[in-house]
């Protein structure tokens, strides 16, 4: 699990993602990945941290972070295109490519359309970096290799 994830929020009813900065008594100090602007939330403030969100296939749950890292390899650590937002059937078909057995009875257009939203917010903020995490599980690998020689 990223530990990047675990401060990235989204809140229901507000656009975009938001980072944690600071928890409070009462509830919490975020930023907006969008707007960069600082925002106080209370405990009554829906909100769900991305590393426990998952999308439903037909056998299993997969981690949100596993669906980024797909879309990351795919897109070549670009932004996707959003104008496959304005027209259901090619996000649909984009999201096939990405999570083939995703349970099209639970998994809706917009879900897909914020997966996809999501993933652009994260990799214009540079909070996307599995090529960072794969490197130094090679590096830990090749040391343990050596260590045993």
């Amino acid at each position: 699990m990223s530990k990047k994830l675990d401060e990235i929020l989204s809140i229901s009813g507000l656009p975009g993602l938001y980072q944690l900065t600071a928890k409070t008594r009462a509830g919490f100090i975020a930023k907006s990945l969008l707007t960069g602007k600082t925002k106080t939330f209370g405990a009554r403030d829906q909100v769900s941290v991305l590393s426990e969100i998952a999308i439903y296939t037909i056998t299993e749950e997969i981690p949100l972070q596993e669906v980024f890292r797909v879309i990351q390899t795919k897109e070549s650590g670009k932004t996707v295109d959003m104008g496959i937002k304005d027209d259901k059937k090619k996000l649909m078909a984009y999201f096939e490519e990405i999570v083939p057995e995703f349970d099209r009875q639970r998994v809706y257009p917009s879900d897909a359309k914020k997966v996809v939203q999501w993933y652009n917010i994260l990799t214009e903020n540079n909070l996307l970096d599995f090529q960072a995490k794969a490197t130094k599980k090679e590096n830990k690998k090749v040391a343990s290799k050596d260590e045993e020689e």
